[in-house]
């Protein structure tokens, strides 16, 4: 399925007449239907408005039918030593088949989709911030938890931007459309202390909890951990003590715990629990069809399909499309470990089942994001409807960050292993008394373990230099997606590809 190629930037425009969408996820904040469209000129006229603006800007953290099946989280598996790419042949969706080998050109891979969502949500932000202190209607509280929302997310999106493309354009401001065009690509040095700095300003104003009906909505801890993701990703030793602060603030709020057990943290019943510091939510109530896929309205995670077994018949599970199996390498680095049997299916082993191998299958697939039988979607097309919840910050993360940050920083080793083996305690695993290099590598293969299939996996190796040892076929250019071809031929000049392609 293939979906027409419009230019980012001029779809926008559209986005300009359209401020009140819906995002329709799991959860009551996000609960929204839309009820029409209007446009910019009689919008953000009230609070009531501002608030399903705001909704807007978070609904862009769902999409993932951008230009074709584009889910990042499932997307990096692939490209790291977790997964393969799967699915029914080696034809079968070829952008994920050279993101498993590295094959990307300017008009193959999943920039397409990569770079259309991360700059619509920009674009909504910047439209939001532009407009909240205008709305005479809003209580000051209000715009100011929502602007630092807002801050959090568009810091969120450039992070996205940041680590797929490298130089990008910088836009801080909504644009006339002769202008879409205009905007040069800055690199990392210029953006990196721009999401710092939104990261920062959002910080003191967002709460440190928020009800049960206000479930989805960034927290601080949520920034706080981001900001700790974005000073490791910079990989500058000088901001390692950052790292290992902000994470020991979190630690220390008591706001979150790990679960008790490790195998309850997936489940429909462990969305937003004590160990949730940030996720995104989906739903299975969206009804949403192919008619409307890859219009950014899907409010399922379609990645949960592409996830499970082909054709399979059998107990527990529903069939899905074979992408993402588990490579040998994961399945024997995680061989005797607790967590497996909460990470891996082992397929060929299920009593009573059968399913149709795919490519490079291996026999054994996903589980965090498997199609569980007992969560079929009710309505609308199946495949676009699952409701299981991205878990993007959890607090075992942070605690392997705090770790990290501290033996980085030449903080307290006896620390740092006590934050690595609240992880490894809570699975029954014996804690480790390493020190120096060897306590980092320790907590390198924990976060391995830990967030198996989390979509961490991939951006762990480039950031600690291991990529071009571990990954084969990556070679030092593919740190970097290649723009995609229709952005480049629309710049006439403006932009420049990346080095490599």
């Amino acid at each position: 399925m293939k979906n027409t190629v419009k230019t980012t930037m001029r779809s926008m425009v559209a986005i300009a007449a359209a401020a009140l969408l819906t995002v329709g996820c799991s959860k009551d904040f996000l609960n929204t239907k839309p009820v029409g469209r209007d446009l910019e000129i009689n919008y953000y006229q009230t609070q009531a408005q501002a608030f399903e603006a705001l909704v807007s800007v978070y609904d862009v953290l769902q999409w993932n039918d951008q230009y074709g099946f584009t889910m990042y989280r499932f997307l990096m598996n692939v490209a790291s030593d977790d997964t393969y790419a799967g699915g029914s042949d080696a034809s079968d969706q070829p952008s994920w088949v050279a993101t498993d080998n590295f094959s990307w050109t300017p008009n193959l891979g999943p920039q397409a989709g990569f770079w259309r969502k991360n700059y619509k949500g920009i674009y909504r932000a910047n439209l939001f911030l532009e407009k909240i202190d205008g709305i005479e209607d809003a209580s000051v509280a209000f715009k100011t938890r929502t602007k630092a929302e807002v801050h959090f997310l568009r810091a969120k999106f450039y992070f996205d931007l940041i680590r797929s493309f490298g130089n990008v354009p910088f836009i801080t401001n909504t644009l006339d459309p002769s202008e879409y065009y205009t905007i040069n690509q800055v690199g990392p040095e210029v953006i990196f202390p721009f999401i710092v700095a939104e990261l920062e300003a959002a910080i003191p104003d967002l709460p440190t909890s928020v009800p049960s009906t206000e479930l989805g909505r960034v927290t601080k801890g949520a920034a706080q951990a981001m900001l700790a993701r974005v000073y490791l990703y910079m990989d500058d030793e000088d901001n390692m003590a950052d790292v290992a602060a902000l994470c020991e603030d979190i630690i220390n709020s008591g706001v979150y715990s790990l679960l008790p057990n490790y195998g309850d943290i997936f489940t429909k019943a462990g969305e937003w629990s004590s160990e949730s510091v940030f996720e995104i939510t989906y739903s299975e109530n969206s009804t949403s069809d192919w008619g409307r896929f890859g219009s950014g309205h899907s409010e399922g995670n379609v990645g949960v399909q592409f996830c499970g077994m082909r054709d399979y018949n059998g107990p527990d599970y529903s069939p899905g499309w074979g992408f993402c199996p588990i490579t040998e390498d994961l399945e024997s680095f995680m061989d005797g470990d607790p967590r497996y049997q909460y990470t891996i299916i082992d397929a060929d082993n299920i009593s009573g089942a059968e399913y149709s191998p795919g490519y490079q299958n291996t026999g054994f697939f996903m589980k965090k994001y498997a199609p569980l039988a007992s969560q079929f979607p009710p309505d609308g097309e199946p495949a676009l409807n699952w409701g299981n919840n991205i878990r993007e910050i959890r607090y075992a993360d942070v605690l392997l960050m705090a770790a990290e940050g501290l033996v980085r920083s030449g903080g307290s080793e006896a620390q740092a292993r006590s934050y690595l083996n609240q992880v490894r305690s809570r699975v029954g695993i014996q804690g480790l008394g390493s020190s120096g290099n060897q306590l980092l590598e320790d907590i390198y293969n924990e976060r391995r373990m830990e967030l198996a299939t989390e979509g961490h996996r991939y951006f762990d190796l480039i950031r600690t230099g291991k990529a071009a040892n571990v990954l084969t076929g990556w070679q030092a250019h593919n740190q970097y997606l290649p723009i995609p071809q229709n952005e480049i031929d629309a710049s006439q000049g403006a932009l420049t590809q990346n080095t490599g392609y």
